[in-house]
């Protein structure tokens, strides 16, 4: 009789491991990719109901005795490595067990691109899909209160890097590792500025920066176009720079400035406006800070794009207007 019992017990672990095994080869029933957070020190079976809560393994106790028995019956059990796994469509149970084992994690993190807005910015956060958005249903001003951030506005303020992105973490958090790394990236780029510049305080050089951002691309010309920025302040000249008015005009711009553009008055219209608009107008990055506070030496007041991405710089109006003759055409932007 004990013989036919261990007959039975056997058969029976014998059919479990068939199905087991079959289960295991099987793609997992997913629409779309999934996301699962593993904390080190979980468990096999606190691991199974992580990723049943994540929608990667099948809702009920069929499908966590299977992932058990898998996992004991490969000898991988005790070999599950913590970390943040996402799981595309069409995987198995037992390529998922392997990619735990071996611990093929996914980093996490995030790029805000030099030149974006704060708007932009907000965008990416809304879109990535493995943090908490606390942010999206906020206004600008709600954030900068949540933030304890002393500014009526938001753009500029926040630096354009990639950041990784740890367990737990939400928009508001990475929020202020940007904006705490734009004050100190700003703070210590202030402290060895050139002197005599025609900025009171570090938050007008970044209202510079964020302008020679939008102006140009090209690292070569950013302290060129800083130093006719500067010259121009310096003389009492308006700025005269349209990305300020794009700026200003809002979803009112429709892809091309017209004359009724550069005169319609806003607080960041440079056209209209003597001085530094009134905010930053992009994330500018540490290279623009650093033409901002360090400009060429040039006499130049004016500058005309080729359409190559570089510019023609002049020092007096003369040779501005024989430089537009050749470039108008071709112009994006510059100083009028």
């Amino acid at each position: 009789m004990l013989k036919w019992l261990v007959y039975a017990a056997l058969a029976g672990i014998l059919v479990v491991l068939v199905v087991v095994f079959s289960w295991s080869g099987t793609a997992l029933p997913l629409s779309q990719a999934r996301a699962v957070d593993v904390k080190p020190g979980s468990g096999l079976s606190v691991i199974g109901r992580q990723l049943q809560q994540a929608g990667i393994l099948p809702k009920g106790h069929q499908a966590l005795i299977k992932w058990w028995f898998l996992a004991h019956a490969s000898g991988e059990a005790a070999h599950v490595q913590a970390g943040f796994y996402v799981v595309e469509p069409g995987v198995s149970p037992w390529n998922l067990l392997r990619k735990m084992v071996h611990g093929d994690v996914t980093s996490r993190h995030i790029q805000f691109i030099e030149g974006w807005t704060f708007a932009q910015m907000r965008e990416a956060l809304n879109r990535y899909p493995w943090i908490a958005h606390d942010t999206e249903s906020m206004s600008d001003a709600e954030i900068l209160r949540a933030l304890s951030i002393p500014h009526r506005h938001a753009e500029g303020y926040f630096f354009p890097d990639t950041y990784d992105i740890a367990s737990g973490n939400d928009d508001l958090s990475i929020l202020r590792r940007a904006y705490t790394t734009m004050q100190q990236r700003l703070m210590s780029a202030w402290q060895t500025r050139d002197p005599g510049l025609p900025y009171q305080t570090p938050q007008q050089a970044l209202i510079m920066a964020s302008i020679i951002e939008k102006e140009t691309g090209n690292a070569n010309e950013r302290s060129l176009v800083a130093a006719v920025f500067v010259n121009r302040l310096r003389l009492g000249m308006r700025l005269q720079t349209d990305p300020t008015v794009i700026y200003g005009l809002g979803n009112a711009f429709e892809g091309r400035l017209h004359k009724k553009d550069l005169a319609m008055d806003t607080p960041w219209n440079t056209y209209t406006r003597y001085g530094l608009p009134a905010t930053p107008i992009a994330m500018p990055g540490i290279a623009s800070i650093q033409a901002a506070l360090h400009p060429a030496h040039t006499n130049d007041l004016y500058f005309v794009a080729k359409g190559d991405g570089t510019h023609v710089f002049s020092t007096d109006l003369s040779a501005h207007n024989r430089a537009v003759n050749v470039y108008q055409k071709q112009r994006v932007s510059g100083v009028r």
